[in-house]
């Protein structure tokens, strides 16, 4: 919607003594001069449409704090301001307010109102006096002579301002225009808008027109110095392309004597280090004395070719703006606050001491939750270059410390050779996989990485094939990992491990609207109002065809369901769809997944425990039966070592508390126990399954079964207590998506649920144990 009526004149006496206030940022208007405004807040629109409603006109008045908060009236607010009158206004699609506003006349608050969104004033519109005097023509002069050295030393602006400055007659209207025009602040502007003597005005805007034209003549003085040296270059570049001309005539020149200058003129360009200046003029020297046709010729000007391409000196500028660098991140990833607050933390290190190192930061996380996006997140928050690298099944040496030039095809390793596609000294580089790097007769990698990733160390970083120490101090470094079990101590030493756990169901909810279902609307051809996607069926997308910690699984379901409605608008079976549960099985089929709690049965002997996997939370099943026998134990589900001697820690600790649990002491000796963990074909092993593995016997020599939607973890020893366990986010996770009411946890755990939102375990009960007894009681039917 567009208002475009015809502007009238307007008497400023006639103006409201009160008027409805816009405040301003980074800009200031002058009576009778004309400013294109831009309104997003909600409050400002209302008070736009409302001045449009009724005689267009409001009151501006600069603000201190910054657009998007709201200001405080008697604190950061002028008391000096200019009534205004909108000249026109448009709508944009996205309920902005472009508007053209003109002032009318300097007025001075006397209160402020309240009662409305918006901001209303009692003002006292202050009269422009009128002078006409030997004193203020000569200022008027004086400003318009300057005023005019200033716009044919500004190319921006256009030289008919020039003619109307000179037209203006009146003193005050002068200042204002000048003052409006030339580049000042806006804490400048203000003094001029508050000053109401005419001649103090006058003599202020000629002391903001000298400072400015000191300015312009200085940068065009440096303008020209520099167009002189580079006219004297020129020069010199045309003589010697003369001279080249003329040799080639003579037949003097030789290819390989241009080549050696070439390098030579590199190298000094460059401003190489001492060291690696020096190993450059020696290899230069040697290639100077072979024979352009020889073998070692290739590898001397291909190693001079790294050697002078390689960002020596060349770095990009930190975006230091906290604010601006938070908007970017989460603008690209929804959640991971912990990550991103170590982001924010560097950057305001980095404003506060600009030569600090930069981090050495270890995201470790199952798969699809955003590390290795997270780090190209960074590098554009930072306003770095970013640089990926795979070290997954990396097993030589050289690929990080490169070959060294006595081998045929040498080339330096994947960090220099990142350096030069960077072409900048501190690019942020992601290490990716760096748990699954391995060795072998070649070398070990994580060795090499133990300089790479040291910033003690890799000031100096040395490369086998340019043999010449290079600064990675100001690289940023960001590796990835799914588990930290297999990546070297001394290695993981040297990173701060940052951990990107999975995310809960309403993340994921959050995450596909905002991010997954866009982006695969965008990959398929579609249009928003051709397909869009209900949270009931979103939500049963990620319960009923994933079971993963991260997103890559809901992104490919996603897609799938795109596919099918692009297949169905292309054959115009179609024209848009509304995709809701109902519709789900039409395209990904079947449930694949249900709540595997809710289809076992509630008898003796089974028990319901949690479990940690590299992919995040699992539920794990404990089945406990007995048979005639003589006291013996089995344990099958492929279960490892440390998981077999909680089970027979279970049994003593029940033997030895028989009479306290209600069990027959006579019950061993006559009969057989049988542990079963189902999934016999993935290896289990761990201490957390103890208390699990207690409940279910407890469960099955006292014929009581558990109670119904409990779940449960704990490491258990046979003095009775219960030991804290690990993973207790990605657990409890697990137990959420499957519909577990309540939990038992060690008691030393209860401070692991700060990491979980609360509004993921609000349905859920937790009980926190410390003796093996206490979770017999609270799990045991009685």
């Amino acid at each position: 919607m567009t208002e475009d009526k015809e502007s009238k004149e307007i008497n400023t006496e006639k103006i409201p003594e009160t008027l409805p206030i816009l405040p301003l940022y980074d800009a200031a208007l002058f009576p009778k001069m004309v400013l294109p405004l831009v309104v997003m807040q909600s409050e400002s629109i209302q008070l736009i449409d409302e001045a449009m409603a009724n005689d267009r006109i409001i009151g501006l008045l600069i603000s201190k704090k910054q657009e998007n908060i709201r200001p405080d009236p008697e604190g950061d607010l002028a008391k000096m301001g200019t009534s205004a009158l909108i000249l026109k206004m448009a709508k944009t699609e996205d309920n902005r307010a472009q508007l053209l506003v003109q002032g009318l006349s300097r007025f001075k608050v006397k209160s402020f109102e309240n009662g409305k969104a918006y901001l209303r004033a009692t003002v006292q519109h202050m009269k422009e006096e009128e002078i006409k005097d030997n004193e203020s023509e000569a200022l008027m002069s004086n400003v318009v002579k300057q005023f005019n050295r200033i716009v044919e030393l500004s190319p921006g602006l256009p030289q008919e301002i020039s003619a109307m400055a000179g037209s203006i007659k009146e003193p005050g209207t002068l200042a204002d225009m000048v003052a409006s025009t030339i580049n000042s602040s806006t804490d400048e502007k203000q003094t001029i808008l508050e000053l109401t003597d005419v001649k103090k005005r006058l003599k202020k805007v000629t002391q903001m027109v000298n400072h400015q034209l000191d300015i312009l003549e200085l940068g065009n003085k440096i303008q020209t110095q520099v167009k002189g040296d580079m006219d004297k270059r020129q020069k010199e570049y045309y003589l010697r392309q003369q001279l080249k001309a003329i040799k080639e005539e003579l037949g003097d020149t030789d290819d390989s004597s241009v080549e050696i200058d070439e390098y030579r003129a590199k190298i000094k360009e460059k401003n190489l280090p001492e060291e690696a200046s020096k190993e450059a003029e020696r290899e230069l020297g040697r290639l100077s004395r072979m024979h352009p046709s020889s073998a070692e010729y290739t590898v001397s000007s291909t190693y001079l070719d790294w050697l002078t391409e390689l960002p020596w000196n060349e770095k990009t500028t930190d975006n230091l703006d906290i604010k601006k660098a938070r908007k970017v991140l989460d603008e690209d990833h929804f959640g991971l606050e912990k990550a991103k607050r170590r982001i924010i933390e560097y950057l305001a290190v980095r404003k506060l001491k600009p030569d600090s190192k930069g981090p050495i930061l270890c995201f470790v996380g199952p798969p699809g939750t955003g590390k290795t996006s997270l780090g190209a997140s960074i590098a554009r928050a930072l306003g770095r270059n970013f640089h990926r690298i795979s070290l997954g099944g990396v097993r030589d040496e050289a690929e990080i410390r490169g070959h060294r030039r006595t081998y045929v095809g040498a080339l330096p390793g994947r960090i220099i050779q990142g350096l030069r596609r960077t072409q900048s000294n501190n690019p942020v580089f992601m290490l990716d996989e760096i748990d699954k790097v391995g060795s072998d007769f070649r070398g070990d990698p994580s060795s090499a990485l133990l300089e790479v990733l040291d910033p003690e160390q890799n000031f100096s970083f040395s490369d086998h094939y340019l043999d010449v120490p290079f600064d990675l101090s100001k690289v940023m470094f960001i590796t990835t990992a799914n588990v930290l079990d297999t990546i070297p101590s001394a290695l993981r030493d040297r990173m701060e491990v940052i951990q990107l756990l999975g995310y809960t169901e309403d993340e994921k909810v959050k995450i596909a609207n905002r991010y997954l279902i866009p982006r695969q609307r965008r990959g398929h051809g579609l249009k928003a109002d051709q397909i869009s996607f209900t949270r009931g069926a979103v939500k049963h997308i990620i319960s009923g065809y994933t079971r993963e910690a991260g997103l890559r699984n809901l992104e490919r379901e996603i897609a799938t369901v795109c596919r099918g409605i692009a297949a169905g608008i292309a054959e115009e079976e179609i024209e848009k769809a509304v995709i809701k549960m109902v519709n789900i099985p039409k395209y990904l089929g079947p449930v694949r997944f249900t709540a595997e709690a809710k289809s076992r049965m509630v008898v003796p002997g089974i028990a319901m425990g949690l479990a940690w996997t590299p992919v995040g939370g699992d539920l794990l099943f404990i089945e406990a039966t007995a048979m005639k026998g003589k006291n013996g134990l089995t344990l099958t589900g492929q279960l490892g070592d440390v998981m077999k001697e909680s089970a027979t820690a279970a049994l003593s600790f029940i033997r030895s508390n028989a009479a306290a649990l209600d069990v027959d002491e006579t019950f061993f000796e006559s009969h057989d126990i049988h542990i079963h963990v189902p999934a016999g074909a993935i290896p289990k092993d761990g201490p957390s399954a103890g208390v699990t593995m207690l409940s279910a016997l407890v469960s099955l020599l006292t014929n009581k079964p558990l109670h119904k939607d409990l779940a449960m973890t704990g490491e258990i020893t046979l003095r009775g207590q219960v030991l804290p366990v690990g993973g207790v986010k990605e657990k409890v996770l697990a137990a959420t998506r499957a519909g577990i009411k309540t939990i038992i946890l060690p008691k030393w755990n209860e401070k692991d649920l700060d990491d979980i939102p609360k509004k993921t375990i609000k349905h859920i009960e937790f009980h926190f144990v410390e003796k093996m007894l206490d979770v017999i009681k609270l799990a045991i039917t009685q």
